[in-house]
């Protein structure tokens, strides 16, 4: 019977030691996303107007949507690629449209890649800050509207502004 309750001692303290590491994941995982610059997380805030133009260099963007599971949107930007300079305000336009039939709400979810631009993206405006409502069978024009700053790395020359979108409705 000793044996049985050094056992059940031993497993108990197992299982509270990998709930603890499993609660501690995700903050652990932002810190080194952090400090390492990988995962591509962009800020969620509004950002201020850049000042600074760099007129000789040219970095393309492109743009990608991912409609997540079963999601009823289509999402698409307009242009899907463009040409930019560090701290040259950009203006690219979303087109998303809701093909169920039931009044729905989604929110896109950013991510860059490559990881290390991310911290250099600058959002002034963008669908992502907020949930978007579109109604059954709607379309909606959604802003994008940032700029690059002046102390991203040479050697990117172009990076992917990814969105993955979500079905929020029963949220």
């Amino acid at each position: 019977m000793k044996t049985h309750n050094k056992l059940v001692k031993r497993l108990l303290l197992a299982s509270v030691l990998m709930f603890a590491f499993a609660f501690a994941l995700v903050p652990l995982y932002d810190v080194f996303c952090e400090v390492t610059g990988l995962n591509g997380k962009p800020s969620l805030q509004p950002a201020e107007v850049s000042a600074e133009v760099v007129s000789e260099r040219l970095i393309d963007v492109s743009f990608l949507t991912h409609i997540q599971g079963e999601a009823p949107f289509t999402v698409e930007a307009e242009p899907t690629v463009i040409t930019v300079k560090p701290g040259e305000m950009n203006h690219v336009t979303f087109t998303a449209k809701n093909v169920s039939g039931q009044n729905r709400a989604m929110q896109a979810v950013p991510s860059v890649s490559p990881g290390l631009a991310a911290q250099h993206l600058h959002k002034v405006e963008c669908f992502c800050f907020n949930q978007q409502a579109i109604l059954a069978g709607e379309q909606a024009e959604l802003t994008l509207l940032f700029y690059l700053d002046n102390e991203l790395p040479a050697e990117i020359e172009e990076l992917t502004l990814s969105y993955a979108v979500f079905d929020i409705s029963g949220s």
